[in-house]
């Protein structure tokens, strides 16, 4: 479970929930948040985050893994220290100028925002991929709705970085079908996550986007993270190099 940094995110969510079906969780975090993440895994004040669905008590991942997804060395120590893997989860998404609108970003600040949040999805499956042997190995990652629609505000290289995602993950779902393993991509309504805040009005984002989504209501975390469950279960065991969409419905509107 890569790119979990608070108790907010999909990422958490994603990870109580596997838990709660009956995953061992790995975490993965960037040094920088691990002292952050690791104050939401033990003080007594954010207990009630850590309540499972279900009732099936209190998350407890079996490890804390930090590693920089830049850092192809550090991501090759990090599976060095797992022996056995079914599922990876790619919750990993940033861009130093993510302010920024796209027609401004820098050169510099792209290729980071593809390094960080594309690239990293392909050098973690390629790492992944002995752990997963003789497995039936699945892969899920977090995608937006501006890689493949018009998304004014959503800067800073993102809009492209996402497309990529989406790209790798039907390329990798080839190449790692050839051993088993599946590779979907989750795209995600906005949701008022710590690093969405960042982008942009992120709750006019959600009001607007509800007021036009079929469903007429905006997403849950834990509605991201059931999708989650659902495509690493044997229940989509034909389901590979797809982008399922988990948004209300607001992907499909037109006018």
């Amino acid at each position: 479970m890569t790119g979990v940094s608070d108790n907010i995110g999909f990422g958490w969510h994603i990870a109580k929930t596997l838990q709660a079906a009956g995953a061992e969780i790995i975490l993965s975090c960037h040094p920088r948040v691990q002292s952050i993440l690791e104050r939401y895994l033990e003080k007594d004040r954010y207990a009630d985050s850590r309540a499972l669905p279900f009732g099936k008590g209190e998350f407890k991942p079996k490890i804390l893994i930090p590693c920089d997804v830049t850092n192809d060395l550090e991501i090759a120590d990090c599976f060095a220290r797992i022996p056995q893997l079914d599922i990876l989860i790619h919750s990993v998404a940033f861009s130093p100028e993510i302010t920024k609108s796209h027609i401004d970003v820098s050169r510099e600040a792209y290729l980071t925002a593809m390094s960080v949040s594309s690239y990293s999805l392909v050098s973690l499956a390629r790492a992944a991929m002995p752990a997963m042997k003789d497995r039936v190995g699945a892969v899920v990652g977090l995608s937006y709705m501006a890689s493949e629609r018009i998304v004014p505000y959503y800067g800073g290289g993102m809009a492209s970085a996402k497309a990529a995602l989406e790209c790798d993950a039907r390329m990798l779902s080839w190449f790692m079908g050839q051993e088993g393993h599946r590779v979907n991509m989750i795209s995600a309504g906005p949701y008022a996550s710590r690093a969405a805040k960042a982008i942009g009005p992120i709750d006019t984002m959600i009001e607007e986007s509800a007021k036009r989504s079929p469903l007429g209501r905006p997403i849950t975390a834990y509605e991201v993270a059931n999708t989650a469950a659902f495509l690493c279960s044997d229940l989509a065991s034909a389901i590979t190099g797809e982008i399922i969409h988990v948004d209300c419905g607001y992907h499909a509107i037109g006018v």
